[in-house]
């Protein structure tokens, strides 16, 4: 399913076209993947609607992939034929830059990333260089196992992010793919911090109190409690400018989107230094992930057994499940699925 150029999903509502590509040839220290399924992300969205738009196109989009080793380029050792693995947004990176020694690799300058600079997992087969593709544990089916490697990745990244210890306060704004595995992760992680959930829907703030938040609110409700940190994963404005009034004095709001959109920016008027800044305050930002976050990630999940929810397409349906996440129709994640393997164990 493969995207030809840039529109909004009002103004084409079948962005991405089924076409026959060659199947790709490993290059030397490549793996080809033989893929089973493929999550669903928001960046998707982004890229088709221009807010992060892929260098070249036509592109194959996504980067949460899982498949089989189908065949080995020259130079290869980490896999053999038939391993079972997973590929993430980090597609490569140099490994040599600054960034890259220090284990910010997310941060180098040549970050390529799967779906976007490289074709990536909405396609019956994908390359990925071996040292950025992951061991999927058996515990996980394929379907479960794919919203992990970027929801549940940079969810666990957004965790790290937050500095919370045990005990402390934590609130999710938005209640998507991203939000739920945190939730799972946090409770495992911190069985004593409580964690609140501000969703705009009443099913989402429903499904947020099943999975064990204390309390659920809109976008503008107080929580009974100020937050010492909170993780926004929405691509709107309106809700990191209500987060900021629940933080604590010196709490810190991460922001785990990779675009904002323009549709409530001006919600940004609201802000006001004394109610939302002061008190040192902290804002940070996630960008990309690491294949350290990727790999800790997956075997936390495992022994957490944290599996997440999920819906799932045929992948010639890929345009229904994105026009649906567009739509904010949501509750968990939402998985294409190409060969049928493992898929619904």
């Amino acid at each position: 399913m493969m995207l030809h150029k840039i529109a909004s999903l009002e103004e084409n509502k079948h962005p991405l076209e089924w076409v026959e590509i060659p199947v790709p040839e490993p290059q030397a220290g490549e793996v080809l993947i033989k893929v089973s399924v493929c999550g669903v992300c928001h960046t998707e969205l982004d890229e088709i609607e221009g807010r992060l738009p892929p260098p070249k196109l036509p592109v194959v989009l996504g980067h949460q992939v899982v498949g089989t080793v189908e065949k080995l380029g020259n130079v290869t050792s980490k896999f053999t034929m038939g391993d079972r693995v997973g590929v993430a947004w980090i597609f490569s990176a140099c490994g040599t830059c600054r960034f890259c020694k220090e284990g910010n690799e997310n941060l180098c300058d040549d970050f390529l990333a799967t779906g976007k600079d490289v074709n990536g997992g909405y396609a019956e087969y994908m390359t990925v260089p071996e040292k950025y593709a992951h061991a999927i544990p058996e515990f996980f089916s394929d379907a479960e196992a794919a919203p992990l490697l970027c929801a549940g990745a940079i969810g666990y990244r957004s965790v790290q992010l937050t500095q919370i210890k045990g005990g402390d306060t934590l609130g999710l704004t938005g209640f998507g793919a991203s939000a739920h595995l945190v939730l799972k992760m946090v409770k495992f992680r911190y069985p004593n911090t409580k964690i609140y959930v501000f969703a705009r829907k009443e099913e989402e703030r429903r499904f947020a109190e099943e999975l064990g938040a204390v309390w659920a609110g809109d976008t503008t409700d107080v929580p009974p409690e100020k937050l010492q940190a909170i993780i926004d994963t929405t691509p709107a404005w309106k809700p990191m400018v209500e987060a900021l009034a629940h933080l604590e004095k010196g709490g810190r709001l991460v922001i785990n989107a990779i675009r904002k959109e323009e549709g409530d920016k001006d919600y940004l008027a609201k802000l006001r230094y004394q109610d939302h800044l002061w008190l040192e305050k902290e804002i940070k930002t996630v960008a990309n992930v690491t294949s350290i976050d990727v790999a800790d990630f997956l075997q936390l999940a495992a022994q957490a057994k944290i599996k997440p929810q999920f819906q799932l397409f045929p992948l010639k349906e890929a345009n229904k499940a994105l026009l649906e996440l567009k739509e904010k129709h949501v509750r968990g994640a939402k998985v294409l699925q190409v060969y049928k393997t493992s898929c619904t164990d």
